[in-house]
């Protein structure tokens, strides 16, 4: 079975990262589920959302193995689990409603309370004024309402004096401003319950209670199990399996237990601490439906007295639990499941000639090389998936439908003509085959460089002055001064776009209008030339697509008055550029990149992945250049790649996250058709 690992990485041992997993947890449960026979993937989800989202639709997996926290928020525990259901995916744990109440201390006593568990006497306190109905007996306790992990709790959380009840909930709030709770302290000692829903029939997933045993160095009134012993003295602390506790206390701990994790709708693992007074009275104190998986942690322990002695059989427990809740139970001994493992297809057109000048045979130098497309069929493999190379020559129309794809990751520039770009998604959407990339009208106007600029235009963003010539004798309008650029108006890859390309007076652009014309077949854009800064953007995504840093292309050592990014600096590298990515921009220049990079996407019809091309006017103001969304993938050169890694992203997250949507609308066909078949059944009967 393939499963997702979803986790926060504790990188260092603060408060904000209290309740993350440490390096050493996540390669216990990692090489523990590998040993169970299944494919693992690790997901850190401390990045973007968006991030975490393309990854998980690029992986497809049969599971999600989850122990993320989540950063900030009341729901924070709520939200990975609600994502997953969102997304279609069976996961472990506990729903996003349990998360959300249990992280709540107060409601969940209040919750339990209801079902005959007895709890502390306490207050939720969101304001000072709240202080007003809390009878002051002695003592107190205090801690955040919703945090775990010990999270906020010290040796001064214990109020003696209603003097000190104020200034301390006043300190408290301005850390943990969502809420504390103030409760009646309970003497005693600290029991924990771990739960495990396969494990133990007879109790109905309660293991054996265990008690935390605390060695400090100091003697001190009050014991309390705080951060400092949680996460800073952990050496400190036994966890004693079974707890010392007489019959008829352990009876009725597993009892409240029961009705508690019943109450609260915790499955497949949690925890409930209690407080046991030195009477023998019980207080439930919190649950936890997300309990730490460490190595020595109590839930080991306590299995162990249930007959799961080791991490591999605790953590398929919990694995059972959830297939079976999934109606997945089946597919456990399963390597990849059916349903997760697709045939995607790679359409490309493979390049046979490279050119050395940009004086060569440039007819090739959009397609992709041997080596690059490599990388994509490996970084696709990688997640899981069957690769099928589709060579996009004119023979794809017939050999697509034998290949019998699931999807295809598009790359394929097309043979010839001006909508050669959109050859290949007509032909999927004709098939009803889902793939990556724009669709065919995005692919069409995008090509066609002055009718991008005029739809781009019409968006209310602002492009250079341009006119077309067709035959190099039209008039030049009154309104292009010189200098103007002259470059091929259907062809991509800087393909046509020389060093040479900018004409300073009318015979030179004649000329060089004329030399394209002849040269690619096409008309000739002709367009004022723009002095400024230039910049290449990325955007991944559909509907909202999430901007990439800009890159700037900066001309170190120009040949000439008027620098050009051409198509010999595509070809080697060369001393003459350098790219500088994420560029250096003020907010307000970064604030406007990113607000026309959006506006010119959603204007053009892309989706999925596009680059776009912009350059500053004399007065600083961002011009929409071009947009290609087809960018190249040639990892560490093309400048897709370029900006993904200045942003974090290696090759294989890229790859990812332009397959990621492919698979949602592949996913959403096979919904389409599973609705409409038992209404094809029902006429037809």
């Amino acid at each position: 079975m393939k499963i997702a690992f979803t986790h926060n990485l504790q990188l260092r041992p603060t408060e904000e990262e209290a309740e993350f997993d440490t390096p050493k947890t996540i390669e216990s449960i990692r090489s523990a589920l590998i040993r169970l026979g299944h494919e693992v993937e690790l997901v850190e989800v401390s990045g973007p959302a968006s991030r975490t989202v393309a990854r998980l639709e690029a992986l497809n997996p049969d599971l999600v193995f989850n122990t993320a926290e989540g950063r900030e928020g009341r729901f924070r525990e709520a939200f990975y689990p609600g994502l997953f259901d969102q997304l279609g995916i069976p996961f472990t744990g506990s729903d996003a409603y349990t998360c959300a109440i249990t992280l709540d201390k107060q409601l969940t006593k209040s919750i339990v309370a209801q079902h005959g568990v007895p709890v502390p006497k306490g207050y939720f306190i969101s304001s000072l004024d709240d202080l007003r109905s809390v009878e002051t007996s002695n003592p107190l306790f205090i801690k955040p309402n919703f945090e775990g992990s010990s999270k906020g709790i010290t040796m001064d959380s214990i109020i003696q004096s209603p003097t000190d009840l104020k200034p301390r909930v006043e300190a408290l709030l301005r850390r943990y401003p969502s809420g504390v709770v103030i409760e009646e302290y309970i003497p005693g000692r600290d029991i924990t319950v771990p739960f495990l829903q396969k494990a133990s029939p007879a109790t109905g997933g309660v293991l054996c209670p265990a008690e935390y045993v605390f060695s400090r160095a100091e003697k001190v009134q009050f014991e309390i199990y705080d951060f400092d012993l949680k996460q800073l003295r952990s050496d400190s602390v036994e966890v004693k399996v079974p707890a010392d506790l007489d019959r008829n206390t352990a009876e009725a701990i597993v009892a409240f237990s029961k009705k508690a994790f019943r109450a609260l709708n915790v499955v497949d693992l949690g925890r409930i601490d209690y407080r046991v007074t030195p009477d023998g009275r019980v207080y439930f104190l919190e649950v936890n439906a997300l309990p730490s998986l460490e190595p020595g942690a109590g839930i080991y322990l306590s299995a162990g007295q249930a007959g799961l002695k080791t991490t591999e059989s605790v953590l398929n427990a919990v694995l059972t639990s959830a297939c079976e809740r999934f109606n997945i139970s089946n597919k456990l001994t399963q390597k990849r499941s059916a349903h997760s493992k697709l045939r995607v297809g790679l359409t490309y057109n493979l390049k046979r000639y490279v050119p050395r000048v940009e004086t060569d045979n440039d007819a090739e130098a959009e397609f992709d090389s041997p080596s690059t497309i490599d990388a994509i069929a490996n970084a696709i493999v990688s997640y899981g998936h069957e690769v099928i190379r589709l060579e996009a020559t004119p023979e794809l129309a017939s050999t697509i439908h034998h290949a019998q794809v699931d999807l295809v990751f598009n790359i394929a520039e097309g043979m010839r003509g001006r909508n050669r770009e959109a050859h290949v998604p007509a032909l999927l959407e004709l098939l009803d085959i889902p793939y990556t990339g724009s669709d065919p009208a995005a692919l069409s106007i995008a090509l066609d460089k002055g009718l991008a600029k005029r739809v781009v235009r019409e968006a209310g963003f602002l492009t250079p002055r341009f006119f077309f010539m067709t035959t190099g004798k039209e008039r030049i309008p009154k309104d292009m001064p010189f200098p103007l650029i002259v470059k091929p108006i259907a062809e991509g890859s800087s393909k046509g776009v020389l060093g040479t390309s900018v004409a300073r007076s009318e015979a030179e652009l004649r000329e060089k209008a004329l030399m394209i014309i002849q040269k690619y077949s096409q008309a000739a854009l002709v367009e004022e030339f723009l002095p400024g800064r230039e910049f290449t953007v990325a955007l991944l995504g559909e509907r909202r697509p999430r901007v990439l840093p800009a890159m700037e292309i900066r001309f170190v050592k120009p040949a000439t008055e008027h620098p050009v990014y051409s198509f010999a600096h595509k070809l080697k590298s060369t001393p003459e550029i350098e790219y500088t990515a994420p560029a250096e921009l003020d907010p307000a220049l970064k604030t406007e990149i990113e607000r026309v990079s959006r506006g010119c996407f959603t204007a053009l019809g892309c989706r999925d992945v596009a680059r776009i091309d912009f350059r500053l006017d004399q007065q600083g103001r961002v011009q929409f250049m071009e947009c290609n969304p087809l960018p190249g993938l040639t990892p560490d050169w093309s400048d897709l790649c370029l900006i993904a890694n200045s942003a974090g992203m290696d090759y294989r997250t890229l790859i990812g996250e332009i397959l990621a949507p492919a698979i949602r609308r592949f996913k959403q066909k096979q919904k389409r058709y599973a609705q409409s078949a038992p209404q094809a059944d029902e006429a037809h009967s």
